[in-house]
């Protein structure tokens, strides 16, 4: 058997190469391509990327940052979105250790990743990410995570409720729409596999945050009063904080009021 120290570098060493596959994913799917075929290729001169220069994280270092066919710059995005999946499931496995619930949990941080870079990009999240997501956390919750069905069921209501209700609400409280289709799907995906608590959590620390970084935006001019703002990175980031601190945060809420 493994030592605890080779399983987290094999932990890490699986989030690295899993997050070289979630960039063809932000690439691709927002435009309707497979994420299977065809293989990777330098996106300026379409060159196939040979196994050799698609090592994760490695061959960034290796080219310097450049294509080897035509030596255009490549986006730090790559090795980013590789080295922060392989930090979350370090994170994954400190926090759930090494078993089938730390697998769903691995699954769905790599899923909010993509979720925040497509988003960001693109100003969507995409149905064939957020639909089947719904169905993967409930029946995860229901036989491998402890959520339960019950409070994954009420999650996914829940969430996709309360945002498609603000949602409605927009146009009336602030004159315009406020809220996408993806976002409400996306909610409800992260209340499949977090539970009805935990999307509540999601979606208070989302709302505090987005409010947070668009008063500052604003403040250095940096985004004009009524111009968009992306909410899916602020409801990834607020889901990966409710995975691994809500009971610390619930705990600190109890505590004020004892």
């Amino acid at each position: 058997m493994m030592d605890v120290v080779s399983l987290y570098i094999v932990w890490f060493v699986a989030g690295v190469v899993v997050g070289s596959f979630l960039n063809v994913c932000i690439l691709r799917i927002p435009r309707g391509q497979s994420v299977v075929r065809p293989g990777s290729s330098c996106p300026q001169c379409r060159q196939p990327v040979r196994w050799f220069d698609n090592v994760p994280l490695v061959n960034f270092i290796w080219l310097k940052a450049r294509c080897r066919w035509c030596g255009s710059r490549l986006s730090w995005r790559y090795p980013l979105v590789e080295g922060l999946n392989g930090l979350g499931y370090l994170a994954v496995a400190g926090t759930f250790g090494f078993g089938m619930v730390a697998v769903v949990y691995a699954l769905f941080v790599s899923v909010l990743l993509t979720v925040m870079m497509i988003d960001f990009d693109h100003l969507i999240i995409p149905d064939v990410i957020s639909l089947p997501g719904m169905v993967i956390g409930f029946v995860a919750s229901t036989f491998i995570v402890p959520v339960g069905w019950r409070s994954s069921l009420i999650g996914i209501v829940l969430g996709g409720g309360l945002l498609w209700g603000l949602a409605i609400l927009s146009p009336y409280l602030f004159g315009k729409e406020g809220l996408g289709g993806g976002d409400i799907k996306c909610l409800a995906m992260i209340g499949a596999f977090l539970g009805w608590p935990n999307v509540l959590l999601t979606l208070f620390l989302a709302s505090f945050a987005g409010a947070v970084v668009g008063v500052s935006l604003m403040a250095c001019r940096r985004l004009e009063l009524g111009q968009y703002l992306p909410f899916g990175p602020f409801l990834a980031a607020g889901a990966v904080v409710s995975l691994f601190c809500h009971r610390d945060i619930f705990r600190l809420y109890a505590d004020m009021f004892r």
